[in-house]
């Protein structure tokens, strides 16, 4: 077990931790939590050598594994299969000791070495490894791409999945769901309650730790108080308790109020929709978390916007994608991701945006707030239409080296110059009153912007949609760098918001809170999801698991092809279909067959050579369980080890075939 006693802990002149004290068991799930500066990363850096004690009694079991997720950024030519193997520590240190075996000749040694390469699980690395690559969202044409060829977000979650591929004691995960759709979240949800050692998580997703969490440890004060139970349990705890003190019960009965005025503006369409009754529960459960607000570092709330068009907006038609690039050569076509819609916002609607990465949720957002143009078909604004929009990127186009109050002094600049100037206020006294109410207070509004948070960079991004008093809000990821506090802060502001709201965020508390209504984005186009989030994930898993029997299926019938090939097959169908190309004026999939024939031929006879080769390698490892002699044992290892060698390139030429397959069908 982990055991902190009376512990000390000082980063620089902070302490962080001061005579704490807490036991975490072996198996145990918790949830780390507490205010943003409260320590809860210098306490993951105490368990990982990073960081140590400066007072008190500290102990983990020396023998126990660790893996993290690293927070570098990974700059390598290696592809993303490889790179992922790599973080299966136990198998690299089992192969460096067949090649130290190999070439000592000691055949004892290599006996032992294949043993141990055998049980660290060399035969099946490399679907483990594209399992939780595929899992994590990768399509299954990226499995061999370059690590360098992905965004940061992309990279970010190979390292989750290398923290994955990792066999340890400890896992610790700190903000794992950033980067993360709601597609991938609810597949690492079900991969980390079959995790079998001691797991700790840092994270702002209140729905995420309920799901995989058991303990709650909070951070307060310099000091560590555990709770039996996930983040739920732990916020009616806490509240209780605060409910006790006299000095926050004013503060909370205010809270109270204030929630139950949006509560019981929604009760009345309970019945009108399943959403609605979703919503209810949610908003119910927020009289819970008025002790968290009232500790809250602000509130906020948005201004009755000066006109609401009703419709705010008509599409007829349209297709979303992006325009061929200016050096493409002449005639090459635009890409179409969204096609189709037709559709209408209309006031007052509050609409939550599903669908799987790369499906065209951001495109779709991209197009309506007016940074992307539609490639074909209408799309008809209602007169006064005001947006705001905040977008996954909008933290990384804000100016580094400017202040908040520079960002608000050009943004009333713009605006003034767009003739769109109503009654915010102008004045640098009123821009700074403006900013306090954010936070924004003091030095801080002379601080340059690129030496904040990430939590402080998104404040300032909700501060100056606020100020341009919106009526349609466009919100992609809005919470990726927010608190448990703030995001329920943003949630009350929503609910009480007078426009309409269309929100894209893996956060389901929020879309639980906020959203009346879904909009599925798939196969190229977008339909309502009859539902509400429960329906979507069991939607999510249902198809995962029918996608596991398909596999099982094909692998039991007599075709020739190996597991991992029938696997990769499957995948490939459900990717080719959620990508097809389809013609932007016609709407109609198109495709060429005259080159697959000699692919197709070739794509069989790896299949033949793959079925061949795994009729080998069962016998082998049956005999490597079962023999004793050394130095059959090293023989039948080299043998193993060959073939092996021989499937990875075979399954290397399939995937090849398999994607000249798919871009000969376009």
């Amino acid at each position: 077990m982990i055991t902190l006693k009376n512990v000390v802990l000082r980063r620089g002149a902070k302490v962080i931790l001061d005579s704490a004290s807490v036991t975490l068991n072996p198996g145990e799930n918790i949830g780390l939590v507490g205010r943003n500066g409260a320590g809860k990363s210098s306490l993951f850096a105490m368990l990982n050598g990073g960081l140590h004690e400066d007072g008190g009694e500290f102990f983990i079991p020396s023998q126990w594994r660790m893996a993290q997720v690293a927070q570098d950024m990974p700059e390598t030519e290696q592809s993303a299969t490889n790179y992922v193997i790599e973080g299966d520590i136990v198998l690299l240190a089992a192969q460096a000791e067949v090649a130290a075996s190999e070439k000592s000749g000691d055949g004892d040694r290599m006996a032992h070495a294949y043993m141990e390469l055998y049980d660290a699980g060399e035969h099946d690395a490399k679907a483990r490894a594209q399992a939780l690559i595929l899992g994590l969202g990768f399509k299954v044409s990226e499995l061999d791409n370059p690590v360098n060829s992905f965004s940061g977000g992309w990279r970010m979650r190979l390292q989750l999945a290398r923290a994955l591929m990792c066999p340890s004691d400890l896992l610790l995960l700190d903000e794992p769901t950033n980067h993360l759709d709601l597609d991938a979240l609810v597949w690492l949800e079900a991969w980390l309650k079959r995790y079998q050692g001691t797991m700790l998580v840092i994270s702002h997703d209140r729905e995420f730790l309920d799901a995989v969490t058991d303990v709650t440890v909070h951070i307060e004060s310099a000091k560590l108080t555990r709770y039996g139970g996930n983040y739920s349990k732990f916020e009616d705890l806490r509240a209780e308790q605060m409910a006790l003190q006299q000095g926050a019960y004013s503060k909370q009965q205010d809270k109270i109020a204030h929630l139950q005025k949006f509560i019981a503006r929604f009760k009345a369409k309970a019945s009108k929709a399943k959403q609605a009754q979703s919503r209810v529960k949610a908003l119910d459960r927020m009289e819970k978390i008025a002790p968290l607000l009232a500790e809250a570092d602000f509130t906020f709330e948005f201004k009755e916007p000066a006109n609401l068009p009703n419709p705010m907006l008509s599409m007829q038609n349209a297709f979303f994608g992006y325009p061929a690039p200016e050096d493409a050569p002449a005639g090459t076509k635009p890409t179409v991701i969204v096609q189709n819609v037709s559709k209408s916002v209309l006031a007052g609607q509050r609409i939550g945006i599903l669908g799987a990465n790369g499906q065209g949720k951001s495109t779709l957002v991209k197009t309506v707030a007016r940074a992307l143009s539609p490639i074909s078909g209408d799309m008809t604004e209602g007169k006064g239409l005001n947006i705001g929009y905040f977008a996954q990127q909008e933290l990384d186009v804000l100016h580094l080296n400017d202040n908040p109050l520079e960002h608000m002094i050009r943004l009333v600049k713009e605006v003034t110059a767009a003739g769109k100037l109503g009654n915010q206020p102008t004045r640098e006294q009123d821009l700074r009153s403006f900013l306090g109410n954010f936070n924004f207070g003091g030095d801080m509004v002379k601080q340059a912007v690129g030496s904040m948070s990430g939590g402080e960079k998104a404040r300032l991004v909700l501060c100056m949609i606020v100020w341009q008093r919106p009526n349609l809000l466009l919100l992609d990821e809005p919470t990726n760098h927010l608190d448990l506090a703030t995001r329920e802060a943003l949630s009350m502001a929503l609910n009480e918001f007078e426009g309409t709201v269309m929100l894209v965020s893996h956060d389901r508390a929020l879309l639980r809170a906020v959203c009346d209504e879904f909009w599925m984005v798939s196969k190229g186009g977008v339909t309502p999801f009859d539902g509400d989030l429960d329906d979507y994930q069991k939607y999510l898993l249902d198809h995962a698991k029918k996608m596991r029997e398909d596999a099982k299926k094909a692998s039991a019938a007599p075709v020739g092809k190996s597991p991992v090939a029938i696997e990769k097959e499957a995948a490939s169908a459900y990717d080719t279909l959620a990508t097809s190309s389809f013609d932007a004026k016609k709407g109609v999939k198109t495709g060429k067959t005259d080159a697959a024939k000699p692919l197709r031929k070739e794509l069989d006879k790896v299949d033949s050579q793959i079925q061949a080769l795994n009729l080998e390698k069962n016998p082998l490892q049956i005999q490597l369980a079962e023999t004793k002699a050394p130095a059959e044992l090293a023989q039948i290892g080299k043998r193993l080890k060959a073939v092996d060698a021989e499937i990875g390139l075979l399954e290397e030429r399939w995937l090849e075939l398999t994607e000249q397959l798919e871009t000969a069908a376009v």
